[in-house]
């Protein structure tokens, strides 16, 4: 590996560690990993709301905050439309997904949910995120 690689991939990890790092290792003592303004759902938002509380929040926290040692915050500059767009979320859901951004371990498929469902959520989600400046 020639120097420029090395300098290349030491900053692509300093921005990774600078992006996430305040997130996943700085929670509050409630557990929560992140500060989520929740606003006035549309009537879309509160069914995902719904849905997303009986399928996601165990792992995802309450309003998609994350949970310490248990999932990472959707509302979150990494799942942004323009990094994880809404297929990868049908596709975390339906599938699983392997680890890559955070600590928490893969992320098993979400048993007996719907596609509808999953477009709730979506829904739901995106609305907290626009509320909370991530578009």
């Amino acid at each position: 590996m020639n120097i420029r690689t090395t300098l290349w991939l030491c900053a692509v990890l300093g921005v990774v560690v600078w992006w996430v790092y305040p997130t996943v290792m700085s929670p509050n003592p409630s557990g929560v990993l992140a500060d989520v303004k929740v606003p006035v759902l549309s009537k879309a938002g509160q069914a995902g709301k719904q849905s997303f509380d009986d399928y996601c929040s165990a792992c995802h926290g309450e309003n998609a905050a994350g949970r310490d040692g248990k999932g990472p915050p959707l509302v979150h500059k990494l799942y942004e439309k323009n990094h994880h767009g809404d297929s990868a979320f049908y596709s975390a859901a339906n599938i699983g997904v392997r680890a890559h951004h955070w600590p928490f371990g893969n992320m098993p498929p979400v048993a007996n949910i719907s596609q509808d469902e999953l477009t709730a959520i979506i829904g739901y989600v995106r609305e907290l995120q626009r509320a909370n400046g991530i578009n």
